[in-house]
């Protein structure tokens, strides 16, 4: 394995735990939003951990998030269930980014969180599993 992209995954699949930390931070704080869009982040950066072993990348979210649903929930190399998390991650984070007036709940905050761990949980599994030297 390229010793480039295991590092660029490692580095990736760091800034995911610490956005799950200030996440978890923000939620402490009653910063619902906050701990939203962290929480959304934290997917994200282990979702392109993942894909840097499939040397894919790309600028719109939406591309990476396409990416992952052919490759890895179509093919049924990931459970379906994972792509609903991203994909209520994607739209509660833009709407507390985006909508003027969009009032996040604390529930829904604690929710994104607690999907975003298990996520992340899962990506590190598979990484480890999947695309690691053993």
């Amino acid at each position: 394995m390229d010793d480039k992209i295991k590092s660029l995954s490692e580095y990736r699949l760091e800034k995911s735990k610490k956005d799950l930390e200030t996440a978890q931070i923000n939620l402490d704080h009653d910063m619902v939003n906050q701990s939203i869009n962290r929480s959304y982040y934290s997917i994200f950066h282990a979702l392109r951990a993942l894909l840097a072993y499939d040397s894919f990348d790309a600028k719109r979210h939406s591309s990476i998030l396409g990416y992952f649903n052919k490759n890895y929930i179509a093919s049924g190399k990931i459970k379906q269930e994972y792509y609903k998390i991203i994909a209520r991650a994607f739209d509660i984070r833009s709407k507390s980014d985006y909508q003027d007036f969009y009032i996040a709940s604390k529930k829904e905050a604690k929710e994104q969180l607690k999907n975003a761990k298990e996520f992340v949980e899962m990506i590190i599994k598979y990484i480890r599993e999947h695309k690691s030297d053993k």
